[in-house]
């Protein structure tokens, strides 16, 4: 069994390099750079030469520090790589916010599967892997050169080993690939001529082979170090859960995206129109599932660090509100822009305890949108926000659990795939305790105004 694990994170914000330690699955070190988009030509797309480079520089400086015993990968998702027979790009990677898969939207809206088959909603720009391979094929002629398609954890698993796979938490992360129920490729893909691109079916948790040996010259690392196929980076965060909780529970994940998972909860009706979809588990299993943007959200919103608690009680008190939504097009109301509501002299630490507030409020309203029961387990950034861990609290009435010292969700479930008989993730503990009757009150008072009619 491994003893360090290096897990290779791509998230659309940054990509980072962490050192697990097997036996007390925690993070002990890590290395980070910003995600970069190239402008293009042909269009905006992920800098995947320098991200390598970041790869093996960081891979090898942790190795050396710490040892490595095995590589395993998550990725954000909506990504896909087109490869030449040479393993090479035949395109760049596009970079999802980008809107150019729109110009063929009518075209695509025709040929795409039902929700019913899918689980994939409606949605912007490349959003849907399918909408992306749509009019990539359609618009540039050396897409025609690609022989493999990958999804962007196993494109780092390919140029890592050598070997083309396909994974389902990826091709499951609203692609219109993927058909969660027959737990098999979409009628989309077999309609498109696309099925003999995509590689053999793996298990996240497969070993893929070793390193090459120019991985190995450029790092360090033994030619013999295993690499594991990978997994799309929500479902990573939801596995140590899967592994050592019982339904029902809700993991939430944050990052540039806050999803949404509800594990054993209510049944319900998913709405595509309101960003519900279907994600499916490392175990092949479908999992509703719900999104906002909020990571980009609070980037883009938040005048001052944190808030303090004088500014939570001055909002309160004078009925300082964001309603929905900072990033439009996609989340719960989608086809709403952001409103504040309130004195107009609001300061800025008021502001960042609203927007705190009103995170925690879009992210109740997506595990109410799935059905969500028992505890909420939240990971990432936001579990350092006391304020949006409190008004998740009160604004659910169920209890939200954070992640033990030292652990972080997708590294650790990144990690899991290496150990064929992982101990128990650590234990967590609950950090909300009753909910504050004034942030409930104002969760009630949130809800109302944005139930309101867009033109009200």
């Amino acid at each position: 069994m491994p003893e360090r694990i290096l897990v290779i994170d791509i998230g659309k914000t940054n990509a980072k390099v962490a050192v697990v330690d097997a036996g007390s699955l925690a993070q002990i070190d890590f290395i980070a750079r910003p995600s970069r988009v190239l402008p293009g030509p042909p269009y905006p797309h992920a800098d995947t030469d320098g991200i390598w480079a970041f790869l093996l520089d960081a891979l090898g400086a942790l190795h050396a520090r710490h040892g490595a015993d095995a590589v395993s990968i998550t990725a954000h998702g909506a990504t896909a790589a087109l490869l030449d027979a040479d393993g090479r790009l035949a395109l760049p990677v596009l970079d999802y916010e980008h809107p150019g898969p729109d110009a063929l939207a009518d075209a695509y809206d025709a040929a795409r599967p039902a929700f019913a088959e899918t689980g994939t909603p409606k949605l912007p720009g490349g959003l849907v892997v399918g909408r992306q391979l749509f009019w990539q094929f359609a618009t540039f002629p050396a897409a025609a050169r690609a022989t493999r398609i990958l999804m962007y954890p196993q494109y780092w698993a390919h140029r890592l080993t050598g070997v083309a796979a396909s994974e389902a938490t990826s091709l499951g992360c609203h692609t219109d690939l993927w058909n969660p129920a027959a737990r098999d490729f979409s009628s989309l893909v077999a309609a498109q001529g696309w099925r003999p691109l995509f590689p053999a079916l793996r298990a996240a948790s497969d070993c893929l082979g070793p390193i090459t040996r120019q991985v190995a010259d450029a790092t360090g690392l033994s030619p013999a170090t295993p690499v594991f196929c990978g997994i799309h980076d929500s479902n990573a965060s939801l596995l140590p859960h899967l592994r050592s909780r019982r339904a029902p529970f809700a993991v939430v994940s944050t990052g540039t995206w806050v999803v949404t998972m509800a594990v054993g909860g209510r049944a319900v009706q998913l709405d595509p129109g309101r960003d519900t979809l279907v994600n499916v588990n490392a175990f092949g299993d479908p999992v509703p599932s719900a999104r906002f943007m909020g990571g980009r959200e609070w980037e883009l919103t938040r005048p001052e660090p944190l808030p303090d608690p004088a500014a939570v009680g001055a909002l309160l008190e004078r009925g300082i509100f964001l309603l929905p939504s900072v990033v439009a097009g996609s989340g719960p109301f989608p086809d709403r822009r952001a409103q504040w509501i309130g004195p107009a002299d609001a300061t800025p630490a008021e502001r960042t305890a609203a927007l705190s507030l009103y995170l925690a409020m879009m992210t109740s309203t997506c595990l109410e949108l799935i059905g969500a029961a028992g505890p909420t387990l939240v990971e990432g950034p936001f579990a350092r926000n006391a304020l949006y861990v409190a008004m998740l609290g009160a604004a659910t009435g169920r209890p939200v659990v954070l992640p033990a010292p030292g652990s972080t969700g997708t590294s650790l479930g990144a990690a899991l795939l290496a150990l064929p008989e992982p101990p128990a993730p650590q234990e967590t503990a609950a950090a909300t305790p009753e909910p504050d009757p004034a942030l409930a009150t104002y969760a009630d008072r949130w809800r109302a105004r944005a139930a309101r009619p867009v033109d009200a």
